[in-house]
């Protein structure tokens, strides 16, 4: 894994912006953001950009399939404890090289810090960065489940929450995690709410919990410092899902305390909220359409994913933002020429109102040029009309800057 460059400086005129500079303005706004929050969540994960059509690009490497080109991108997302998103503090990219396909069975025989999965340690803020953060706490998927992360991110005073992978995890009487808590008994049901996925639809999960006291010892080949690791566990099983659904069945690690069934709520509530940066990643994809550039370049790609990872968030935050203070005005997310082309357009008058309107209101209205319909049973905005209206939104918001002189009587101008 190559070595990040952490607070860069940004070089304007004829000196090169870098990814990792652009990614340092986006953690400093972060950095702000996140002031006041009791306990904020960094959520991690990985996604591919496939240029595999567009051999012509410098620069790229091979993926996971055996056709596949492009590089790989690894993000920490700060998210509120209610949700919110609250900005990128870190952003890792590679290429693969060539050599390295099919050398998969080789992973043991190389140094944990020589490895692609060494990225969920250098997905961890820095010093400085952790210095100025509330109380934090890293989530990931089951691929995050190594032993050595989670004993680093204790090491660094922090707490995780991560899924368990069948077969990593033992405890000292050699029996894996999910066979001990297996043996624990059921201590409550619960129903957990469940956001759209691409493989189901949106549903109230009716679930098993299980959470108990682990130790895991260190594995043999582990370069980690701890010999053991105290830990909890939160298990969930949907043991009646809906036909042609795939029951929910998760056992999640964690360094929290687990001693009450709302200690376990609160965890599992954490964790639902990792799908945000799938979100993310689904934004750059299909909404910035990053896989679609014609640059020709790895290295401009990745300033492009750069610029682009400032957008999605955006754009989660305009989404996710307006569900938790829906009466708050909406300059929190707009710029005063961007909310006066708004109710100008779709009010069709030119008559703008003292105040600006609320979050919640703007949002609709921004979905609305999305093509949300807003009927009765239609609930909040989705990402995908919002990117579609907030496209939109811009243009409108460019000519309307052209067309009217900010005000400086209007709102919050």
């Amino acid at each position: 894994m190559p070595t990040r460059q952490k607070r860069p400086t940004v070089f304007w005129g004829n000196e090169r912006v870098t990814h990792e500079a652009i990614i340092g303005q986006q953690r400093e706004a972060t950095l702000e953001r996140v002031r006041g929050e009791r306990r904020v969540l960094l959520l991690q994960d990985t996604t591919r950009f496939d240029f595999s059509q567009r051999k012509a690009v410098a620069g790229l490497g091979p993926l996971e399939n055996e056709h596949g080109w492009g590089f790989v991108a690894h993000s920490t997302l700060a998210v509120s404890e209610a949700g919110v998103p609250l900005g990128l503090l870190e952003q890792q990219v590679w290429v693969r090289g060539a050599e390295t396909r099919g050398k998969r069975h080789q992973r043991h025989e190389r140094a944990f810090e020589e490895k692609e999965s060494y990225k969920w340690v250098q997905g961890l803020p820095d010093r400085a960065t952790q210095a100025e953060l509330p109380e934090a706490v890293v989530i990931g998927d089951r691929e995050s489940h190594i032993y050595a992360f989670l004993d680093e991110v204790m090491e660094r005073h922090q707490d995780f929450i991560v899924r368990a992978a069948q077969g990593r995890s033992f405890t000292p009487d050699d029996q894996e995690v999910f066979v001990a808590l297996a043996a624990q008994p059921v201590q409550a049901h619960l129903s957990l709410p469940l956001s759209r996925h691409p493989e189901r639809e949106a549903r109230q999960a009716q679930v098993e919990v299980r959470f108990s006291r682990l130790t895991l010892p260190r594995p043999r080949r582990s370069p980690a410092r701890r010999a053991a690791l105290s830990v909890y566990a939160v298990e969930v099983i949907e043991s009646a899902p809906p036909p042609d659904a795939a029951p929910i069945h998760w056992l999640l690690l964690t360094s929290l305390v687990v001693e009450t069934l709302e200690q376990a709520q609160t965890v599992l509530r954490y964790y639902t909220y990792r799908w945000l940066i799938e979100r993310f990643h689904y934004i750059l994809k299909s909404g910035c359409k990053l896989e679609e550039s014609q640059l020709r370049e790895a290295a401009r790609l990745q300033r492009l994913l750069a610029i682009f990872s400032l957008v999605a968030w955006k754009l989660l935050w305009l989404t996710y933002q307006a569900r938790h203070t829906p009466d708050a005005p909406c300059t929190v997310i707009l710029q005063p020429h961007e909310w006066q082309a708004l109710h100008a357009f779709v009010h069709r008058s030119q008559h703008l109102p003292a105040q600006p309107p609320s979050l919640q209101q703007a949002v609709r209205w921004i979905a609305r040029l999305g093509g949300f319909l807003g009927r009765k049973g239609d609930g909040d905005p989705g990402v995908k009309v919002l990117w579609r209206g907030w496209t939109r939104l811009q243009d409108i918001a460019a000519t309307w800057s052209i067309v009217h002189p900010l005000s400086k009587d209007v709102g919050n101008a």
